[in-house]
């Protein structure tokens, strides 16, 4: 079964690199949140983005190769259809020339605007990133 995915390229800047010459572990975090966000935003109906937000609630990463100023990565993400509760995982690969550079698995709590506290999150939430039916 193919999953709905969206994909964004990244180029590693000077200030984007380590004293050991490559892209330092905080800015792939970084970039997990601008990818999550640019999805979010290209994806999200106006009337979801004015119902709730969303918050990191763990990261898993997995750091395979390392990348150098001016490397151009591929981030690929994709939500995973099942949630619990107020939480949803969001999936990423990080990819240049075929091979995974990196990979993540994020946790995200779903926030109600209204209520600033957490809310279920339904299958309509997840419609507009999964494919799946409202």
């Amino acid at each position: 079964m193919s999953r709905p995915e969206f994909t964004m390229e990244l180029t590693a800047q000077r200030a984007d690199i380590d004293e050991l010459g490559h892209v330092n572990n905080a800015v792939w975090v970084q970039w997990i949140q601008k990818v999550a966000i640019a999805h979010w935003d290209a994806a999200a109906p106006d009337e979801l983005k004015d119902e709730v937000f969303w918050v990191v609630t763990r990261h898993e990463i997995d750091y395979l190769r390392a990348l150098e100023e001016g490397e151009t990565v591929t981030a690929r993400t994709w939500i995973d259809p099942e949630a619990k509760g107020a939480r949803s995982v969001r999936h990423m690969e990080f990819e240049k020339d075929g091979k995974v550079h990196v990979r993540a698995a994020t946790q995200w709590a779903m926030i109600d605007k209204a209520s600033a506290r957490p809310a279920r999150v339904r299958a309509r939430h997840l419609a507009p990133f999964t494919g799946t039916g409202d």
